[in-house]
């Protein structure tokens, strides 16, 4: 698989990965290299990566708590004086070796110590390689609300090594498809429809499916690095999806659910109220459903949850002047932006979903 540059990232995969990072640090002689991991990548995954460096002198190891609860600010002001009191300057290199926790807060961290230093992502859960990793976002959650803090801020390098999904659990895999059914439906009916039956794929296939997601998002964010336009294409099942996990992960009495189980949610969620109000057929509709409800089962709503979570909606990250803007699908591949939606209509799609 080729290398490719998105939003001046420069992505590699599997076999091209390390040598273009030894390579990058040789190079730029950076006066210390950051390691951020969790406690699941440190055990699983960086060993994987130290075996493949050139050179371990000068490397700290900065480890955090995994999860998306310690997404927030105040881990960032612990990997910052871990940076401090370890004599990080701006010729330092950050590699943020995780999932999108990890990926997004240590891009967020690395573009704010010392105004801006350099960072390298390596992604190693399915929904980081084809989401978090790609496109510039960094940032953390405010409480329970997602990305509310954050900058654009693109790495030196995003290494996509699949060796590291061996080490990942089977939810957090369908946690990461649903971002790539996502891409297809946003962008290309022919990719979608290679997910419909994914006992006929092998894992050289999912390589090569990983490889177009990538090629999906960065196409969409070179177009539109800042979101004003086609970015917010890819923001399809996530208005509500986000309140969703976001009141899962607030409510002591729900179960916390992964981002890519809120975002299947949300885009079925999604594809209903595209029939209502944008044209998307009704069949087209039932067979999202049928494949979403397929790969993660159904998650119970009680009446008593969808007012908080109506509230949360108007902090998504896409509302202006008050308006939540909905993303709706015409046809498969054909989204719709900034689209109004009455609660009445918010409901029925429950309702559908339910059903």
């Amino acid at each position: 698989m080729d290398s490719i540059t998105a939003n001046n990232a420069i992505i590699h995969f599997n076999e091209n990965c390390y040598q273009s990072l030894n390579q990058h640090i040789k190079t730029n002689n950076f006066s210390k290299i950051f390691i951020l991991v969790d406690e699941n990548t440190h055990a699983c995954c960086l060993p994987i990566l130290l075996e493949q460096l050139e050179t371990t002198s000068n490397i700290e190891i900065i480890e955090i708590e995994a999860g998306e609860t310690h997404k927030t600010i105040e881990t960032c002001v612990g990997v910052w004086n871990t940076l401090s009191d370890f004599d990080g300057d701006r010729k330092s290199l950050l590699i943020n070796v995780g999932g999108g926790v990890v990926t997004d807060l240590g891009g967020f961290v690395a573009s704010t110590f010392k105004r801006g230093i350099a960072y390298v992502n390596i992604p190693t859960t399915l929904l980081s390689m084809v989401d978090a990793s790609v496109g510039g976002k960094t940032g953390v959650d405010l409480g329970t609300l997602k990305n509310q803090i954050g900058v654009i801020s693109s790495p030196d390098l995003v290494l996509i090594d699949t060796q590291y999904l061996n080490t990942l659990p089977q939810n957090q895999m369908r946690s990461g498809m649903a971002e790539m059914l996502k891409h297809g439906l946003i962008s290309s009916e022919a990719y979608w429809n290679k997910f419909k039956d994914l006992s006929k794929l092998t894992l050289d296939d999912l390589d090569e499916l990983i490889y177009e997601s990538i090629l999906i998002k960065k196409h969409v964010v070179d177009v539109d690095p800042f979101e004003n336009n086609l970015r917010k294409t890819l923001n399809y099942g996530h208005t509500l999806g986000h309140a969703i996990e976001s009141y899962f992960l607030s409510n002591p009495n729900k179960t916390d659910l992964l981002h890519g189980e809120a975002i299947a949610v949300g885009i079925v969620l999604a594809s209903y109220i595209s029939t209502r109000l944008v044209g998307l057929p009704m069949e087209t509709t039932t067979e999202i459903k049928a494949v979403f409800n397929n790969y993660y089962g159904i998650i119970d709503f009680e009446e008593s949850d969808l007012k908080p979570i109506f509230e949360l909606l108007k902090y998504d990250k896409k509302n202006n002047h008050g308006n939540i803007n909905f993303v709706l699908l015409e046809a498969i591949g054909k989204p719709k932006i900034d689209c109004l939606v009455e609660d009445a209509i918010i409901l029925e799609a429950f309702k559908f979903y339910a059903s």
